[in-house]
């Protein structure tokens, strides 16, 4: 139950990078060539809230991946000991 709860938080984490990437293109999209000052504000805003939602999915997946090979390795360990 623990492995399945640890692989559902590394798709999690996917989903949350993938929404960071959505988040982008819907409201940050492409930086405009020559833009007004609100312009680049409100680009810059919304492309650092995208870059924090990324950076919240890549650090759920890699806890979760690191949990997964902490248990398999304290299994292994625990098998060979006994």
């Amino acid at each position: 139950m623990k492995q399945n709860l640890l692989l559902l938080l590394i798709v999690l984490g996917i989903i949350i990078i993938f929404g960071g990437f959505v988040y982008d293109v819907l409201f940050a999209g492409i930086p405009y060539q020559d833009p007004t000052p609100a312009m680049l504000a409100s680009y810059n805003f919304h492309s650092q809230i995208a870059s924090i939602i990324r950076w919240i999915g890549v650090g759920i997946c890699t806890i979760s991946g690191m949990a997964i090979i902490t248990r398999w390795l304290m299994k292994k360990d625990h098998k060979q000991g006994a």
